[in-house]
């Protein structure tokens, strides 16, 4: 049904956003097939037959070249003594780089809501990442966790395929019928739905798996529930009736063969509910591999007229899996002879399933509904000092036994969730200005909002009791001027503000959010590189990034003056100093929020980024929310971390300068005096200040903050403007200084989010971004790989450092974003394009999209945060000119 389309959707009318480059998919259906396209697929999305295979196989960067080993010796020695420092104590650095996750081609969309554990099941069909316990994933496919279908005509059975490529040997399962043939077979991923379409040879009927997981914007309940839906569409394009059954197995567990040796006392029970006049069975698996994080991984199906269920609670995955197959195969339904399994000893394995079977009438189409759903209520992380509740728990209890209601819920309420996606994307789905990679891209990258470790906790104040101790050592900085400008601001701010914002009713209602940097880099929140990917939260669930936000204010008071050796420099300071902005609130083996900064490498006390970026999170995010309390909260937090970020000012002509160290989030690229990137996020967050203060009624520090803006502009533009970008920094090596930065303009990006386009010469700007894109995009691999972080003049890549020769997914998408605010779409849409037909279509990397790529098909930290900055694009889409204007 076509949706009316909204007002931002005219502004595409007379620009042509298309590429012929767009259109080049990989072949990534050229091996189907199949006659039949199934039912309900959407035309646009990530589609690519069972049987394709990749042809590039990147490979995870190791080694840089022998001009920068020297730079990095001390790191890698200083590393090596961490890592065997952690090892004695069987602990693993947050940042792992001795056991990267290699690159499995094969994800699909995750399962689940927001916060509750994910489970990814591949576009093969397979479950193949888990990540149920917080932060920690385990990649294994279990054998035993498949559909079946079996057809009968008649009476008899005529067909009984397990939907899966897989071919495995030996003795498990191998009564059951493998190896699929994945030519007629395709799988279509558009976030958070999937379909998998199967035309069966021979049978002439045609089955469409369709996968739904309860995630859509604006919502603060549903979409925190652990559960996802599969909807199979039976197509009978035969002359005669058929019974199909589709029977879902499982193992209790996620296939992880070290805990499998060791775990004991797995148990699974049938389950039968009303649920609406409905009944709902299945069965509830009870595992007991997480010390005090017990978990139920529950299968349930709705009996619908002329449907039925059918249960085996138990069976052994490493036999030959003759429980399940016989009984299929003679009558089309499962046994349910028992209603409890027994309980396994230690090593011992243990499955179950549940089969539906529906009459299916000649030329006509009948559907089956199941639930997977999971439950581990109440979480703790690696120290086991505080345990929290998940937020799912405030409607489905945290004890243990949600598994039922929830499967029987989900299979409810899964029609009005899909009304809801539809809702929401239509109206981009729909517009035919848009190009077809992009209707992809934009939903396909949100996967991370759910498969990023996430955690969704409710805000007890009993957490937040606990969170405060040890928390507050000192005062905030008091009045500072260490570089003349008279910043006579009332930075007064006590113990108890910083307890009000720990207890605050917003967090008390929409609990605490929090994700990793990246599924290898393992910190919460980490707010440099969350700063690009923001924007989808506070687009999408601005409650939750409101919530973040305050976490962040809070724990800017902490301290914690334990010294620690970084390794970049080997220098010891404080882990946590105060009034600075954090690197992270922690890391899911540790304790988050108790112990803040888990980063190693640099003191980021000293980072020149990270106390602007709150600034300018801030302010947007109240722009987005008009939430004027959360902007009178932390408007005493942004006036202490300017305040601190003032000490960077040498000269006092109001612009901070970097100290010739990687200050900031490009960590491995050193920067000297003042700098387009810092030096534009310093001059953006003044402003901000400016206006925040006028909001607030604070005259005389609106004032103030618009004479050192007044100063820093001028300072920035004689420093670094050089007619026609801005230069990389202030280096006395001029073959370092005038590089072309990608990022040189994400002050600027921020600053349009706001509506405000007035700090910099918007000549300036339009010519910086022209420049990016004829050098960072057109001259690297021919615009096909997105933008190089660092370019020469002559169009030649920067090699100064392990990071200017790299392309940054997200800095790419805000790039993009940047471009299409001040008016460039075709530019931002061609920026963006080579970063999706990279990472999606020519590598496989699909669900998994990397921080970093080279054009030597290498890439770094696969499933990161920072590439959800996709949704800066379509946020720059819908600010109507009025938003602009004001």
């Amino acid at each position: 049904m076509a949706v009316k389309q909204p007002e931002w959707c005219s502004a595409l009318k007379d620009i042509s956003l298309s590429n012929p480059d767009d259109n080049d998919d990989n072949n990534l259906m050229r091996t189907w097939r199949g006659k039949h396209s199934g039912v309900g697929v959407p035309a646009f999305g990530w589609k690519i037959a069972l049987s394709h295979k990749f042809k590039d196989r990147p490979n995870s960067w190791s080694l840089p070249p022998l001009s920068q080993v020297p730079s990095l010796v001390g790191l890698g020695v200083r590393y090596l003594l961490y890592y065997k420092k952690l090892r004695s104590k069987s602990k693993r650095p947050c940042m792992d780089f001795f056991n990267q996750t290699p690159l499995h081609q094969i994800y699909g969309v995750p399962l689940g809501g927001i916060g509750g554990g994910t489970i990814n099941r591949g576009w093969k069909g397979d479950f193949c990442k888990w990540q149920l316990k917080p932060g920690v994933y385990t990649f294994d496919s279990p054998l035993a966790d498949q559909f079946i279908v079996t057809i009968r005509s008649n009476d008899r059975t005529v067909f009984q395929q397990v939907l899966s490529t897989r071919f495995p040997s030996g003795e498990p399962l191998k009564a059951w019928n493998w190896r699929y043939c994945g030519s007629y077979a395709y799988y279509h991923g558009l976030y958070p739905r999937a379909w998998t379409v199967y035309d069966l040879q021979g049978q002439d009927v045609v089955l469409t798996c369709r996968q739904i997981s309860p995630v859509f914007p604006h919502d603060y309940q549903d979409t925190s529930i652990p559960a996802a839906v599969f909807v199979w569409t039976v197509e009978n394009k035969r002359k005669d009736d058929i019974d199909v059954t589709i029977t879902m197995s499982m193992e209790n567990g996620i296939g992880c063969q070290r805990e499998q040796k060791v775990t004991t006392s797995l148990w699974n029970e049938f389950f039968s509910v009303n649920n609406h006049g409905e009944n709902v069975s299945g069965v509830v698996m009870h595992n007991t591999t997480y010390d005090n994080m017990f978990y139920t991984m529950t299968i349930g199906a709705t009996q619908k007229e002329g449907t039925k269920v059918s249960h085996c609670v138990e069976f052994n995955p490493l036999h030959s899996g003759t429980e399940i197959w016989h009984p299929l195969m003679e009558r089309g339904q499962l046994s349910s002879l028992s209603k409890r399994s027994h309980v396994t000893g230690k090593g011992e394995r243990i499955a179950s399933a549940v089969a539906v079977s529906c009459h299916v009438k000649a030329k006509s189409t009948n559907s089956i509904d199941f639930c997977l759903a999971w439950d581990m209520p109440q979480i703790h992380f690696g120290n086991s000092n505080k345990f929290y509740k998940r937020r799912y728990t405030r409607w489905f209890g945290d004890q243990g036994k949600a598994g039922p209601a929830l499967a029987a819920y989900s299979l409810y309420h899964y029609p009005t969730w899909e009304e809801k996606i539809h809702d929401w994307q239509s109206p981009i789905l729909e517009n035919s200005d848009l190009p077809g990679w992009y209707k992809s891209a934009i939903f396909n990258e949100l996967y991370y909002i759910t498969d990023g470790g996430t955690v969704w906790l409710e805000g007890e104040s009993s957490d937040v009791t606990m969170l405060s101790r040890n928390a507050y050592n000192g005062v905030p900085e008091s009045k500072h001027n260490l570089n003349g400008n008279s910043m006579h601001l009332n930075n007064g701010i006590d113990k108890t503000k910083e307890d009000e914002i720990r207890n605050c009713k917003h967090i008390m209602e929409y609990g605490r959010f929090a994700y990793l940097e990246g599924q290898e880099y393992k910190m919460y929140n980490t707010y440099d590189v969350h700063f690009y990917a923001s924007i989808a939260l506070a687009h999408l669930w601005p409650n939750l990034e409101i919530s973040l936000q305050y976490d962040i204010a809070a724990s800017i008071l902490h301290s914690n003056p334990e010294p620690m050796q970084y390794l970049m420099d080997g220098v010891a300071a404080p882990v946590k100093t105060p009034n600075c902005v954090p690197h992270d609130v922690g890391c899911p083996d540790d304790e988050p929020w108790l112990n803040v900064n888990a980063y190693f490498v640099h003191d980021t006390a000293e980072w020149r980024d990270l106390n602007p970026k709150f600034v300018l999170q801030a302010f947007r995010d109240y722009h987005i929310t008009k939430n004027k309390e959360f902007l009178e909260t932390v408007w005493p937090i942004c006036k202490i971390v300017m305040n601190h970020g003032m000490r960077h000012d040498q000269d006092g002509d109001g612009l901070i300068e970097n100290s010739g160290a990687a200050d900031q989030t490009f960590d491995g690229w050193c920067v000297q005096g003042p700098s387009a990137y810092c030096g534009g996020l310093w001059l953006a967050a003044l402003k901000f200040m400016a206006e925040a203060a006028s909001i607030l009624g604070h005259d005389h520090e609106e004032s103030e903050y618009n004479r050192i803006l007044q100063m820093a502009t001028k300072s920035y533009n004689k420093h670094l403007w050089n007619g026609k970008y801005y230069n990389y920094d202030s280096s006395p090596h001029l073959h370092l200084s005038n590089s072309v930065m990608a990022d040189q303009c994400a002050g600027q990006w921020f600053l349009s989010a706001a509506g405000i386009d007035d700090v910099l010469p918007k000549e300036n700007v339009r010519s910086a971004l022209e420049t990016i894109f004829s050098l960072n995009v057109q001259k690297y691999d021919n615009g096909r790989h997105g933008a190089v972080n660092g370019m020469r003049p002559n169009g030649v890549v920067d090699t100064s450092s392990v990071q200017s020769v790299e392309v940054w997914t997200g800095v790419t998408y805000a790039l993009a974003a940047t471009m299409i605010h001040r008016g460039l779409l075709k530019e931002g849409f061609r920026t963006a394009s080579g970063i999706y037909r990279s990472a999606w279509q020519r590598y496989g990397m699909s669900y998994q999209t990397p921080e970093a790529f080279r054009m030597n098909k290498t890439y770094r930290s696969l499933a990161y945060m920072r590439p959800l900055s996709i949704w800066g694009m379509q946020y720059a889409l819908e600010m109507t000119k009025k938003d602009k204007e004001n």
